[in-house]
């Protein structure tokens, strides 16, 4: 316990596993089995007062200074508010996406290098990351988080790169979704009037911490049969198709005056926006089946029967279920059926909530001290270089390379030597 680490035994202290998500940042010790905290990825921007709103961590589209003033404000809180510790004393495990920009990845890096001064920081793939919860080494792993929804198929620990899928359905393109169908639909009651609509009571779009408790609260998915009808009677211009009959209304407290009536009919459709195939037939569903088309044939049979769904929107009611329904509904269409050599499709069930698998495989790598300190960046490699290594880049020097000071051996130099 951090609490109590000077009763230790003067071994190594554990590492600080972070995963910082878009929406929200789980933080906790390597070798736990689960994180000690679970916050909003958001801080308050300087100057501003305790009333007014915050501003996302996770932001790509801005300067590197602000980048780097909000990070370090972030980073502080978890180490001094809710971890307790000195940030000097421990390796720093960080569970990233795949499609980090580098430009965060670098802003990061240095945050924890300049600002805090961490011994080591290793930047943790949340892909790989999972499999290591459930002991195997190849899958097809789904990350449906906030902003997107990316797959990524791993053979024998080697994720293949080429086959990978996106889209941008998360929980940001549900609550877009959610808000929009609010607005247009639902009503209020107010302490003075009943059955005001909402657009005229709230300006502008709810609050995103509000329209994240209504998901979670009052929303479900349909199974297969049920969101097909839903999907017709929405895309059926002359309304020949028969909507399902909907849920019962929820009436819902916005605050002590308001009491917002939530329709039955868009707590079943909301979550549609991730089954319902675009232009291109994309969905959540097609991510999996796509990338599956796309690896080698003889791994297609063994990454079928090994699918891992990690991320917080993955914890929605009847997700799991309806998604292994629409693999089998898809896979009998011809686009699918004439290429892949499989029909059987199976869904590991992690042992953790699917919103903390990527953490708690980081908390295992942790936990394990050899291979952690040489597989880490040490800060005297980045004093020396300024860089921080990418993970899937083969122009990088090896491992050893990255806490030796010394020069490393011809064959090593050759083996890794660029063009000049």
């Amino acid at each position: 316990m951090p609490l109590f680490e000077g009763l230790g035994t003067g071994g190594e202290k554990t590492a600080v596993v972070i995963d910082l998500g878009a929406a929200y940042t789980k933080c906790g010790f390597a070798g736990e089995t689960g994180p000690r905290c679970i916050i909003p990825s958001e801080v308050k921007k300087q100057g501003m007062t305790q009333v007014s709103p915050s501003v996302k961590v996770v932001e790509y589209n801005i300067n590197t200074e602000e980048l780097y003033g909000y990070l370090k404000e972030f980073i502080h809180m978890l180490y001094f508010r809710h971890l307790l510790v000195n940030p000097r004393d421990r390796r720093v495990v960080v569970i990233e996406s795949v499609l980090c920009p580098s430009h965060f990845r670098e802003t990061l890096t240095k945050v924890f290098f300049k600002h805090f001064e961490v011994p080591s920081v290793l930047f943790a793939p949340s892909h790989l990351m999972s499999l290591l919860t459930l002991g195997i080494n190849s899958a097809v792993v789904l990350d449906c988080g906030y902003t997107e929804a990316l797959a990524l198929p791993i053979y024998e620990g080697i994720p293949i790169l080429n086959a990978w899928g996106s889209l941008p359905l998360g929980g940001k393109a549900i609550h877009k979704e959610l808000n929009s169908q609010l607005l247009e639909e639902c009503t209020v009651d107010t302490g003075t009037e009943t059955g005001q609509s909402l657009a005229s009571v709230m300006t502008g779009t709810l609050p995103d911490e509000i329209l994240e408790d209504i998901k979670v609260r009052t929303c479900f998915v349909s199974d297969l049969q049920r969101g097909l009808k839903i999907q017709d009677a929405k895309f059926n211009i002359d309304g020949t198709a028969e909507r399902p009959q909907p849920p019962p209304n929820v009436a819902y407290p916005l605050d002590g005056e308001k009491i917002l009536h939530v329709k039955g009919s868009i707590r079943d459709s909301v979550i549609e926006i991730l089954f319902e195939q675009d232009n291109e037939e994309k969905s959540v569903a097609t991510l999996i089946l796509d990338s599956l088309i796309q690896c080698p044939i003889d791994t297609r049979k063994q990454l079928a029967e090994n699918l891992v769904v990690i991320g917080g929107t993955a914890m929605l009611p009847g997700f799991l279920h309806r998604l292994m329904a629409e693999i089998r509904y898809l896979v009998e269409k011809p686009k699918y059926r004439e290429v892949l050599a499989t029909k059987t499709f199976k869904i590991h069930t992690p042992p953790a909530k699917p919103n903390c698998v990527a953490w708690l495989g980081g908390a295992i790598f942790g936990a394990l001290q050899d291979i952690l300190g040489s597989r880490s960046v040490s800060k005297e490699y980045y004093s020396q270089t300024g860089r921080i290594p990418d993970w899937c880049c083969l122009s990088n020097p090896p491992l050893e390379m990255m806490h030796e000071t010394k020069a490393p051996p011809p064959l090593m130099k050759r083996a890794y030597s660029t063009e000049k």
